[in-house]
């Protein structure tokens, strides 16, 4: 994921939830099949959008942000704003579903 860089529990909060834009995140693991196949989806809306950062965070290697942010299934994607979650996906879903839930942010 080119245009998605990575964050870890250690930098999460300066990177996301002290960011002054918005910032999508994406929680997710290598085993993760589904979290495969929405790669080129999150890439397509890091390109195309210049308003939001993307970001993804392996939930294996950085289980303490995941668990405060209450992620129990993978991929879930949350956008955050003013440090605080704003909207979530859960699971892989079509690009159109991403870019209807995180529109007012895009």
């Amino acid at each position: 994921m080119a245009l998605v860089r990575e964050v870890t529990d250690q930098t999460f909060d300066l990177e996301v939830l002290q960011s002054e834009r918005p910032v999508i995140v994406d929680f997710w693991a290598p085993w993760c099949g589904p979290c495969k196949a929405i790669e080129p989806v999150l890439e397509a809306l890091a390109a195309g959008s210049e308003r939001v950062e993307l970001v993804r965070i392996d939930i294996d290697e950085n289980p303490r942000t995941a668990d405060l942010c209450g992620v129990l299934s993978i991929p879930t994607v949350t956008l955050f704003a003013g440090g605080e979650a704003k909207a979530s996906v859960y699971g892989a879903r079509p690009k159109q579903h991403f870019e209807k839930t995180f529109s007012a942010y895009l």
